[in-house]
């Protein structure tokens, strides 16, 4: 197959569809396919340091970025769309990620001129936790482009059955694919030795950590766990949380505000974002990994914790809860301060099911997500989408 992937953007600020988007390509172009992805230079503020107009080789697949231009909220970019007016019709499908930005209208738009079949992909954005954020700015891009992109979508794509759940009530009774996303197994072994990240903390000999690690943001229940890791300390002080991602957006300043306020800063330490090296040996050293999200469309760093055998407390928010609860290899919450202050308290007390929780959460990443079988599942998807098309064109 020739597949296009176009995505707003691919900046390491983001997390998310920027890191599992090539991947997800490269393990596509493993199994044989052409696989291109179209996106922008943008990196927040600045420009990622890139060719502009020219593929970039990553694992068998090919990037091209576009400069990206004015508005910046918007991610518009006329080169990338003089370049989907060009190209599109050369591919047997596309794969449009993430909703409510330029690349969505001008890629939709094509694939109808054209009548090439693509599927859409909200990685979240119709959880009625985010579907209602900004909502009149949102019902502007859904009347002027983003309704008629989903009637004219072969297919909804989610990561999983509990995101297409929440979606039905916004997706026009389209069809649904449902394929989660993935890890490269490989490049988590061997594992770093454990007390190698501990060690350049002398003063945490013998303490318990509890391991923040995602993108500094509203949505992740931060304030959750500062609450619920204040409360612990008040019966414990063997224990230390370790707050590690990027913070694009600032709010890693009123995170430290309220540990201040809560008298726990000596307790807690944040570590910006990590080195692939180093965010290894700090999960390995992690006694519990806790992600409390308002609302996380999949959270591929909760697949980074489970293969280095790091056991995880997640909130019932976090869209693959059942299959993690169902596994065994860690426990969910509702977003609650009390209730996962209870949780991180009783799970402490029993290191023999932490210790059987990691070892389920590596079983658990080797049966259903490493990257060589889900993209033969995202394979089969194209497939299905491509059979039903065949002869029939898009509206």
């Amino acid at each position: 197959m020739k597949i296009l992937n176009v995505i707003g953007r691919l900046s390491p600020l983001d997390g998310g569809p920027t890191k599992t988007c090539p991947e997800l390509a490269g393990a596509l172009a493993e199994r044989g396919n052409t696989v291109d992805i179209y996106t922008t230079n943008m990196d927040g503020d600045h420009e990622l340091q890139v060719p502009v107009g020219k593929p970039v080789e990553f694992k068998g697949a090919h990037i091209t970025y576009f400069p990206i231009g004015k508005p910046r909220f918007w991610a518009f970019s006329y080169g990338l769309a003089k370049a989907l007016s060009r190209d599109v019709p050369k591919y047997d499908i596309v794969h449009i990620y993430s909703f409510y930005a330029f690349h969505g209208l001008a890629t939709g738009y094509y694939c109808r001129q054209y009548k090439i079949p693509y599927i859409l992909q909200p990685h979240g954005a119709l959880d009625p936790y985010l579907y209602h954020r900004h909502r009149f700015r949102k019902y502007v891009a859904e009347w002027c482009y983003e309704n008629r992109n989903i009637r004219g979508a072969n297919a909804i794509l989610f990561n999983s059955e509990e995101e297409r759940r929440l979606a039905l009530p916004f997706i026009d009774h389209k069809p649904q694919l449902v394929v989660p996303l993935g890890l490269h197994v490989q490049d988590y072994r061997p594992v770093p030795d454990r007390g190698s990240f501990r060690s350049r903390y002398p003063h945490l000999n013998g303490k318990k950590i509890f391991l923040f690690l995602s993108r500094i943001n509203f949505k992740k229940g931060i304030d959750l766990l500062v609450k619920a890791f204040a409360r612990l300390l008040q019966s414990r002080q063997d224990i230390h949380l370790f707050i590690a991602g990027p913070d694009n957006e600032g709010y890693g300043d009123l995170i430290r505000q309220w540990c201040q306020e809560a008298g726990i800063t000596s307790h807690v330490t944040f570590t910006g974002m990590l080195s692939e090296t180093d965010k290894r040996a700090i999960l390995v050293d992690a006694d519990l990994f806790v992600l409390p999200s308002y609302t996380e469309n999949f959270g591929v760093t909760i697949l980074e914790a489970m293969v280095c055998g790091t056991p995880v407390l997640i909130s019932d928010q976090v869209n693959i809860w059942r299959e993690i609860v169902e596994g065994g290899a860690g426990e969910a919450v509702p977003c609650e301060v009390g209730k996962i202050a209870e949780r991180m308290q009783s799970l402490l007390a029993r290191p023999d099911l932490l210790k059987q929780m990691g070892e389920r959460g590596k079983a658990l990443v080797e049966e259903k997500f490493r990257w060589e079988s889900v993209a033969r599942l995202q394979e089969e998807a194209y497939e299905s989408v491509l059979t039903a098309h065949s002869g029939v064109g898009v509206l």
